[in-house]
């Protein structure tokens, strides 16, 4: 069962955070099989219904049981796992991803049937029902810990199910004892990375319930643990990531405003490590575009002078806007990032996604004495990242009033260009002049460039990868629409 804790939440300036899945999404095989698995949960209703001769118009009652057992056995299918109540020797040498990828399947069939429809009415049911089974199954086995996390998950997914009607108290008693059964199943299987990334959610939806409160400080800081611990057994995982920095997010709203800025500046470094893992996964880089946002708003209104290693008001909004354009970029279509976009767009120095300047060897000469090395101008668009011969200086991070010439006609200039990049990554060479520097990988050789500061490289780096992973994903028209509309 795919916990799903996703929702848009208001933002300084109309900017909305992009939750994340809950869990990571199946892959494409998976997805199918789910899609069989909601036909196949289709084809029992049927049957009932030949069996009881009901028309198309009346309902019918499924056996909860023959339900349940027909979504977990086409989960075991799915995952491979024949056994849920393995032993925890046996699920550390057999399982690889197993929960997540049996919950994804199980969930994405509740999740997609409607609450209107004939299946959508036995959800409740089905939940009441896996959870009297896994009850049973800790019962028999009181160290179960895959009953327990299933246990677990059910309890998130009723506790989801809830109208509004029924009010906070029910969903936030469910929620707390989906968290004493994660809790368990951790401890009897420590390993189990799955269950503190759903913990996590868990604690976090308590959160929400509490609004801006002493209490939901703590909770959130306790989200923020389990996210750690989710981490720690499974560093590879970006939701995790994305969702530890959301938690931060939140914390930081709540915090006096003298904490408030060291926790938005960990949430930037989650957002980040969940992008270098993957550079598509859209809802991290918006919601790294977001905090930096709100970064820019703080500094903007606190009225205090950055540190060197700090960047200015303008220089954090024109970063937020290359994060948000680029989500924009990888996902064209959706709502929440094109209205981000419509509102800083105008921090971008357009025609160009990023400006700065870069440190470089004379062409030709990588291995020039540091005394040779020059900086240059650079700008990054949707092609290639080259250089320019002048800029107008007066504001070089805000496209509304910079203007930079291109370089003459026939004018030897340093280009490199997007579809030829093989690695973009920081270096740390002693051998190279001071400050961060960072190398473009190109089958024509490499390219060092220094930067004033490891920031700054930050920034570059993120901006090269993102502008040809959008390259690769085919939607670079996109970023030249954003760039040149």
């Amino acid at each position: 069962m795919s916990k799903n804790a996703a929702e848009s939440k208001a933002f300084p300036a109309s900017l909305a955070k992009a939750s994340a899945p809950a869990a990571p999404s199946p892959p494409p095989a998976a997805a199918s099989k789910a899609s069989d698995l909601a036909n196949g949960v289709h084809q029992l209703v049927e049957q009932e219904r030949r069996k009881s001769g009901a028309s198309h118009e009346e309902s019918v009652n499924v056996d909860e049981s023959k339900l349940f057992d027909h979504i977990h056995a086409h989960a075991v299918r799915a995952t491979g796992d024949e056994k849920s109540g393995a032993t925890t020797t046996q699920r550390n040498e057999a399982r690889k991803e197993r929960s997540p990828s049996r919950s994804s399947i199980i969930g994405d069939v509740l999740q997609n049937i409607a609450a209107g429809d004939e299946e959508g009415r036995s959800r409740q049911r089905i939940l009441a029902f896996a959870a009297k089974r896994y009850a049973t199954a800790v019962e028999k086995n009181p160290q179960d810990a895959d009953a327990l996390y299933n246990w677990a998950l059910v309890l998130q997914e009723s506790a989801d199910s809830i109208g509004t009607e029924s009010g906070p108290a029910e969903k936030d008693a469910l929620l707390d004892e989906a968290c004493r059964k994660y809790e368990a199943a951790t401890r009897f299987c420590p390993s189990l990375h799955e269950a503190f990334y759903n913990w996590g959610i868990a604690v976090s939806d308590r959160a929400k319930i509490r609004g801006r409160t002493k209490e939901a400080e703590e909770l959130w800081k306790q989200a923020c643990l389990k996210y750690d611990k989710s981490v720690q057994l499974n560093w590879t995982s970006p939701q995790a990531l994305n969702n530890w920095g959301l938690a931060l997010q939140e914390l930081g709203a709540i915090v006096p405003l003298k904490e408030k800025r060291a926790i938005v500046k960990v949430a930037i470094k989650k957002f980040r490590a969940a992008i270098r893992l993957r550079f598509d996964f859209h809802r991290a880089v918006y919601n790294l575009g977001t905090v930096l946002y709100g970064l820019a708003e703080d500094t903007l209104r606190s009225g205090r002078r950055p540190s060197t290693h700090e960047g200015s008001a303008p220089e954090l909004y024109s970063a937020s806007a290359v994060y948000i354009a680029a989500a924009h970029s990888l996902k064209p279509d959706y709502s929440v990032y094109r209205s981000a976009l419509r509102l800083v767009r105008s921090m971008l120095p357009l025609p160009y996604l990023k400006v700065g300047y870069l440190t470089v060897p004379p062409i030709g000469n990588p291995l020039a004495p540091h005394s040779d090395w020059i900086k240059q101008w650079f700008v990054l668009d949707h092609e290639a990242l080259y250089q320019m011969e002048k800029v107008d200086q007066r504001s070089p991070t805000l496209g509304a009033s910079s203007s930079p010439s291109k370089a003459p006609e026939g004018s030897h200039t340093r280009r490199v260009e997007v579809h030829d990049i093989v690695c973009v990554s920081p270096t740390a060479d002693l051998s190279l002049p001071p400050g961060g520097c960072f190398v473009a990988d190109t089958p024509s050789g490499q390219h060092f460039m220094i930067a004033d500061n490891w920031e700054a490289v930050d920034g570059w780096v993120d901006a090269i990868r993102l502008v040809y992973t959008i390259f690769v994903r085919g939607k670079s028209e996109a970023l030249a629409t954003v760039l040149t509309a």
